[in-house]
């Protein structure tokens, strides 16, 4: 499973990181793949309002968000961290939250189903220097809806004030023992899950479909990956138009390899999608082959058809967990 982090202070090593960093060394202590991305020290541009998520559902913005929407579709628990500034977030953690309509758009506008919706989890952990009554709150509500547009559900903060010196979150005499449990309580639900690995030659089409239908099916007791032996560079346009009909979200996906899969864990099952002579095979991990014709070159119909057919087998595969 995946945790991604949301550092946003400009601080570096400042109490907001050391707070992130506890709670993703304990994902990590725990069985997770983490990446803890440094928001303040990324190349990310206010929202422009041109209007284009909405109207074609991306957006146009070429910059280090580009980065940041694959991993965030990727991951099972989003972290958001950062200071309050003037009763908010920091203004490096506000252009990635307002770069976020993008995928407010694909669910709300375009009406499609993020198939990690389902379980992903949203968190929030944060610092202040006051001690005002509602220091927290403007963040906190920005941060649930962040997080709905995102598709993450909301599961609370841990919010600390009058920490203002760096380092000063090490004195605090509970928050590293609070940040590492409420890691532990939000990581564990998600270890018990059946890891499967759907393998096609260019990750591009049907080992993409299959991961989609698994997630959207099973997410809260499969733990899905798809991989290619030779990934395109990007996924059939006419499989995306073909899961659309669907009503499921394939934006942000993009073909890789089996080494780069493999941070993500060894497999308990892998799926071979008609390519066996191809794809790599793992010792020790028992190998479904699905035989699925490729539908890429085909018309829109045979796409449906094979579209059709690996979700009534990945409903299948499910119910035999």
């Amino acid at each position: 499973m995946f945790v991604l982090g949301l550092q946003g202070s400009p601080r570096i090593k400042g109490n907001t990181s050391i707070l992130l960093s506890s709670f993703l060394a304990e994902a990590e202590r725990l069985g997770a793949h983490t990446q803890n991305l440094d928001v303040a020290r990324m190349n990310i541009s206010p929202c422009q309002e041109c209007g284009t998520c909405e109207k074609k559902g991306f957006c146009p913005i070429d910059d280090d968000m580009q980065q940041v929407y694959p991993l965030l579709r990727q991951a099972d628990i989003i972290v958001m961290a950062t200071p309050i500034f003037f009763y908010g977030p920091t203004a490096q953690m506000k252009a990635l939250i307002d770069r976020s309509q993008a995928l407010w758009s694909l669910r709300y506008v375009f009406r499609l189903m993020d198939p990690g919706r389902k379980w992903r989890q949203g968190f929030l952990l944060s610092v202040g220097a006051t001690k005002g009554k509602n220091l927290f709150e403007g963040t906190t509500l920005m941060a649930k809806y962040f997080f709905d547009a995102v598709g993450a559900s909301f599961d609370g903060a841990l919010t600390y004030k009058q920490i203002e010196g760096s380092g000063d979150i090490k004195k605090h005499p509970t928050a590293l023992n609070e940040v590492k449990e409420k890691a532990k309580a939000l990581v564990t639900p998600f270890l018990n899950r059946t890891k499967i690995l759907f393998v096609c030659t260019e990750n591009a089409c049907r080992s993409q479909m299959a991961s989609a239908f698994a997630q959207y099916h099973g997410g809260d007791k499969i733990e899905v990956d798809s991989a290619g032996s030779a990934p395109a560079n990007e996924v059939n346009q006419l499989m995306e138009k073909a899961m659309k009909e669907k009503g499921i979200d394939m934006a942000y996906r993009k073909p890789k390899s089996i080494e780069e899969a493999a941070p993500f864990g060894k497999p308990d099952l892998i799926v071979s999608m008609g390519c066996k002579d191809v794809c790599p095979q793992f010792p020790g991990v028992p190998n479904e082959e699905w035989n699925v014709p490729d539908p890429s070159g085909k018309s829109i119909e045979f796409m449906r058809k094979i579209r059709d057919d690996i979700e009534e087998r990945v409903d299948t595969r499910i119910g035999k967990i």
